[in-house]
């Protein structure tokens, strides 16, 4: 019961804020579920998957009840791009799993490339952000697919990279990113999950832990819909930075529990 309330906690707390940042919550769950490490790395990394999924599932329900405008052509290809990602990700995951042998070899190189791809979001959000302004649909695809590959990959459903390459691509504020970086998130974790119902399947996961994980995912992704929709863009960047540097020491700190 105590392991069902801990992750219960953290993920209403890690999906309000993921919601509103765009994050996605995947960033934060999965560090400290690392640190609790009650379960395996995969399984660890399929529960986080799951939370951030069902977080999407929600807020962008409540994003789109507050008014938020989509852009569907845009929306359509990045999900296109971010499902094949989704696929690949969890594909390269698993291969690593093997090539490796060590959930320890593993978990270290997303503890790397999450930090390293942090440290370049602050650098990028704290600096005089430059922005493209691109419009083509196959650049939509290809932003959608590197999203879901990466984050997959590092099972932390979407993170502070998509709101910052979406903003930096499109030219969109940080509150409309937010929203398109919860579409990716939600495409993304539908590919992983029907990638692994019909490759290894769920039964090496205890599925009892989803009756804590998807209802504290859904009141998370609700609530931080509903906060979203809110506060001002001013806000939301001061949350999306706070929340890198709380997320890097976590990081750094897991990293070095490795050694």
């Amino acid at each position: 019961m105590g392991v069902y309330l801990i992750y219960f906690i953290i993920i209403v707390l890690s999906n309000t804020v993921g919601a509103v940042s765009g994050m996605g919550g995947g960033v934060i769950i999965k560090p400290v579920f690392d640190t609790f490490a009650f379960h395996s790395l995969a399984a660890i990394t399929f529960y986080s998957s799951v939370a951030v999924f069902t977080m999407s599932i929600s807020s962008t329900y409540k994003q789109l009840k507050n008014g938020v405008k989509v852009n569907w052509i845009q929306a359509l290809f990045i999900s296109i791009g971010s499902i094949i990602g989704g696929i690949v990700g969890n594909r390269l995951f698993g291969y690593l799993l093997e090539f490796y042998g060590s959930e320890q070899q593993v978990q270290l190189i997303q503890i790397v490339l999450t930090i390293v791809s942090l440290v370049l979001v602050l650098i990028y959000t704290l600096g005089n952000p430059k922005m493209l302004h691109l419009k083509s649909p196959f650049v939509y695809l290809l932003v959608g697919l590197f999203l879901g590959g990466f984050s997959t990959l590092l099972g932390i459903g979407g993170g502070p990279i998509n709101v910052s390459l979406l903003v930096f691509c499109f030219g969109l504020s940080m509150k409309d990113a937010t929203v398109y970086s919860i579409i990716t998130i939600f495409f993304s974790q539908l590919a992983k999950l029907i990638e692994i119902a019909f490759s290894t399947g769920f039964e090496s996961y205890d599925l009892t832990i989803l009756l804590a994980i998807i209802p504290a995912a859904l009141l998370g992704g609700y609530l931080g819909g509903g906060v979203s929709g809110k506060v001002s863009d001013k806000v939301v960047s001061k949350i999306f930075i706070t929340v890198v540097i709380v997320v890097i020491a976590i990081n750094v700190l897991n990293g070095i529990n490795l050694f």
